[in-house]
């Protein structure tokens, strides 16, 4: 029987994003090529920089699965056995599939790439997870409508030896295992082949056949009614329950977030999930970390019953931005910044990092690259030095807390 082991899977959407979730503790990474994705417009990799991606993940100890979930036409299905094939050469540790098709060819075509059944096949039940093992699946990746006790139910009635694992964090769709025409219907955009436009967060309200131009609210809300709005996920605070199913991978959603949200919320769940496998209560300020990132109201899915909607809005917390990026700093704390969003001498900042627990601290003198002095920093992307609290690693961040930022 294999040793088990519970990876941490986090999502990349793009090169940035993957650097990120890599020195932030991610066991895994899970990102897409530039086509057979389901989040077409996540920025994903091209050849060069799905190689280069491999390459850097390896020479870590991080593995990569790369999505082909998408529910493909005869013209693309068409294409996806060289795809395949690249996956192959380039040493891709995990395919994740949904069609039964697209399955056999990864058999065929990527040989020693492992074939992991995405939640978009909508995996329900140990029958359907026995079905995809037989037929050569290595892990499958469970819907998000199940409880603890029905994947509790499903880890005890498969083999062993296929793995399992769940989404523990981050946005939750609609339908039935994100398998949604509402895009496809309103906008063209097939949410299925991974350009969903996302209308269940628009704002509806009712419209009556002789009063055109005259729209009724469904809800208190004057605004309309955001009547297919979800909630969003966080298992952060119960990873002792979740663990206690026998799953082998926590997985965390977001390859469209930003490269902060990969960093911040990889991190909490590194920490959460090291302390529960410790036997340890979570530090508050991890838990903390995730209320910190752009999100929706949080729920626990449905992993203890039904999680209700949230029908208020569909606008996302941001009471946190991202200010500027450590490019090198020396042990005293000197370092040198590159400014995302301006930075005033004296503001209160927080410093995260790789390895840090956040730490708060005014900002003091600042200077630019040639030495002079800096009262304000504000063009975005410009090289500046500042003294830090500590020393902190390269791709650390400083963020502001700034209302509706």
């Amino acid at each position: 029987m294999r040793e088990r082991k519970i990876e941490l899977l986090a999502p990349a959407g793009s090169p940035e994003r993957l650097r990120m979730a890599v020195a932030y503790g991610a066991d895994a990474v899970y990102l897409a090529g530039d086509q057979f994705g389901m989040r077409a417009f996540a920025g994903n990799f091209d050849e060069d920089q799905l190689a280069a991606a491999i390459d850097h993940c390896h020479k870590l100890g991080v593995a990569v699965h790369v999505t082909c979930n998408t529910m493909p036409r005869n013209e693309e299905a068409a294409r996806i056995p060289a795809f395949l094939e690249r996956l192959e050469s380039l040493g891709a540790d995990a395919v994740i599939l949904a069609d039964l098709g697209v399955f056999e060819m990864a058999k065929r075509y990527a040989p020693h790439v492992k074939r992991h059944m995405s939640t978009q096949a909508g995996v329900t039940n140990y029958a359907a997870a026995r079905a995809w093992y037989d037929l050569g699946a290595h892990r499958v990746i469970l819907a998000r409508e199940l409880s603890l006790e029905e994947i509790a139910g499903i880890r005890a009635k498969v083999s062993p030896e296929l793995e399992v694992e769940v989404f523990a964090h981050g946005s939750m769709c609609v339908s039935y295992s994100g398998r949604c025409v509402l895009s496809n219907y309103m906008t063209g955009r097939d949410a299925s082949r991974g350009a969903c436009a996302q209308p269940c967060r628009y704002s509806y309200a009712l419209v009556e056949e002789k009063r055109p131009g005259e729209f009724f609210p469904v809800a208190e809300d004057a605004k309309g009614t955001y009547i297919f709005n979800s909630k969003d996920m966080c298992m952060l605070d119960h990873l002792p329950d979740l663990l206690a199913t026998g799953v082998d991978s926590i997985k965390i959603e977001g390859r469209a977030k930003s490269a902060y949200y990969a960093a911040a919320v990889t991190n909490a769940y590194r920490h959460g999930l090291d302390a529960a496998l410790a036997g340890r209560p979570l530090d508050p300020i991890w838990r903390a970390e995730v209320d910190k990132t752009s999100h929706r109201p949080f729920s626990t899915g449905f992993f203890y019953g039904y999680p209700g909607q949230y029908t208020g809005d569909s606008r996302y917390v941001r009471d946190w931005q991202v200010v500027a990026m450590v490019e090198s700093c020396d042990d005293q704390g000197n370092a040198v910044l590159s400014l995302r969003n301006k930075i005033t001498r004296g503001e209160t900042l927080e410093l995260v990092g790789p390895g840090l627990e956040p730490i708060s601290f005014q900002m003091g003198e600042m200077e630019d690259t040639d030495g002079l002095p800096l009262r304000e920093a504000r063009v975005p992307q410009m090289k500046f030095k500042a003294k830090l609290p500590k020393m902190a690693p390269e791709l650390s961040i400083l963020r502001a807390e700034r209302e509706n930022s």
